[in-house]
C-alpha cells in the first residue's frame, strides 16, 4: 500500500495546487518513484488512497496507464482516515498475505526484499524499518528489537506497552510489512494513526525493528528536503 493521501502542509506553497503524492523531486513525481522502487523488487499488485486533489492522482495514474502494474484506488476524498484509518479501510484489498506499506514522500534504497523476507522468517506481526537518528519521536524497542514504547523527544510523554530493562530509541522510516491479523488491533474509527495500532498491539504481539542505518533515506515531507531529494533520486535503482 502506498500512503498518497495527506494534505502535504510541511510542503506549501508546493501543495496548494497540487497533492503531495505529485511534487516532484528528479523530474519525477514522488508517486512515480515510490511505484517504480515497488516495481523494481517485483510488486505487481498495489493499493493507493487518495484525498488532496485526489482527481489530480486518478488523471495522473490513468495517463501513466498505472505505471504497468494493477492499482486499486483507496478513495478518502470524503474523509480524510489518517495513517491507521486509511489502511483499515483497504482492509479488504489484504486478507490472503503479509503486505508493505510505503508513505510517498519517503525515498530510501532500502532493500525491500530483505524488508519482506525478514517479516516472512520472524513471523511477527509487523516489521518496522527503522533507524539511529535524530527526531521528535522515536519507537522504543527491548533488547531483543521488538518494540516496546514511544516517546516524544520535545515533552517527555512516553507510552509503554511492554516493560522492558532498557530501552533503544529508534526513529520509524515510514516503510513497514504488516500481517493482515493488524487488522483485529484496529479501533472502530474512522480516524486513528498506525502508531496507535502498533502500540496496542505490542502489548500482546511481537513487533520487530528492522535496522536499516546504512540506507540512504530522505523524508521529502518539506521543501527544503527537495534539493538533496533531486540527488538521491540519482542513486536509488527504479524499474
Amino acid at each position: 500500500m502506498i500512503f498518497a493521501a495527506g494534505l502535504g502542509t510541511r510542503l506549501r506553497p508546493l501543495t496548494e495546487n497540487k497533492p503531495k503524492a505529485l511534487v516532484e523531486a528528479g523530474g519525477m513525481a514522488l508517486l512515480e518513484i515510490t511505484i517504480r522502487r515497488l516495481k523494481y523488487f517485483g510488486v505487481r499488485e498495489a493499493v493507493v488512497n487518495i484525498h488532496h486533489f485526489g482527481k489530480m492522482i486518478l488523471d495522473f495514474l490513468e495517463r501513466h496507464q498505472n505505471f504497468g502494474i494493477d492499482i486499486s484506488v483507496s478513495d478518502e476524498r470524503g474523509l480524510l482516515l489518517d495513517t491507521g484509518g486509511g489502511l483499515q479501510k483497504a482492509a479488504p484489498h489484504f486478507k490472503g498475505a503479509s503486505f508493505l506499506v510505503h508513505n510517498v514522500d519517503v525515498l530510501s534504497d532500502i532493500d525491500l526484499r530483505a524488508l519482506y523476507q525478514a517479516h516472512l522468517t520472524s513471523g511477527a506481526l509487523a516489521t518496522l524499518a527503522v533507524r539511529n537518528r535524530a527526531s521528535s519521536r522515536h519507537l522504543l524497542f527491548d533488547e531483543a528489537g521488538f518494540l516496546a514504547g514511544w516517546r516524544h523527544n520535545r515533552t517527555g510523554e512516553e507510552r509503554i506497552s511492554r516493560p522492558a530493562a532498557r530501552y533503544q530509541p529508534l526513529a520509524f522510516s515510514g516503510l513497514y510489512v504488516l500481517s493482515p491479523r493488524i487488522f483485529e488491533f484496529m479501533p472502530p474509527g474512522p480516524v486513528f494513526s498506525i502508531i496507535d495500532v502498533f502500540l496496542e498491539a505490542a502489548k500482546a504481539e511481537r513487533l520487530l525493528a528492522y535496522r536499516h542505518d546504512d540506507s540512504l533515506w530522505l523524508d521529502v515531507g518539506k521543501v527544503a528536503a527537495l534539493e538533496q531529494a533531486e540527488a538521491l533520486v540519482k542513486k536509488i535503482p527504479l524499474a
